[in-house]
């Protein structure tokens, strides 16, 4: 029998953390971030404080590029996970992951980059396609947000979108 994991799910932070993601993740066994970091700092802040999974995206320099990868794909309790930070979404997903995704589609698949949250169902491919939005400060994104759920026995259950405030409001020495 797995064990119930509950994940906190962020992309684009962009180098900044809000002060109250730490808050809403400290009922959470790990953090994934869907890239654009923006900062080695931000990398070891986070996985100082939950185990962290996490790609790289565009914005991210060499160091976090040997970091981290471009898609992560793995199995956590029962379910089949990928991450990558350009993606697109059902049935508008990004021409480096369609014959990837078509071929062989996750029971999970997560990105980042647009910074609009968004939870869909494919109804082709049969998978849950998570965004968590932006996190960060810098970015077009009116609302910061991130994703809470968790895992159990390869089900998703108990996804929450969390709202941190206005982005032009956000505390910037967080």
């Amino acid at each position: 029998m797995s064990k119930k994991l509950r994940v906190g799910l962020i992309s684009d932070t962009h180098g900044w953390i809000h002060p109250a993601l730490f808050d809403h993740f400290s009922g959470c066994d790990e953090i994934w971030h869907a890239g654009d970091i923006g900062s080695v700092e931000v990398a070891d802040r986070l996985s100082s404080f939950r185990p962290l999974r996490a790609v790289y995206g565009n914005i991210d320099d060499a160091r976090l590029r040997r970091m981290f990868s471009e898609n992560l794909r793995f199995t956590l309790s029962g379910l089949d996970v990928w991450i990558t930070h350009i993606g697109g979404y059902p049935g508008h997903y990004s021409p480096a992951v369609k014959s990837a995704i078509h071929t062989d589609p996750p029971a999970l698949f997560i990105c980042g980059h647009s910074h609009i949250a968004r939870v869909q169902r494919d109804p082709v491919l049969g998978l849950l396609h998570i965004n968590p939005g932006s996190a960060g400060y810098h970015g077009f994104h009116n609302i910061m947000t991130a994703v809470r759920f968790t895992i159990d026995s390869g089900k998703i259950t108990d996804v929450e979108l969390i709202e941190m405030g206005e982005r032009g409001k956000a505390p910037i020495n967080g």
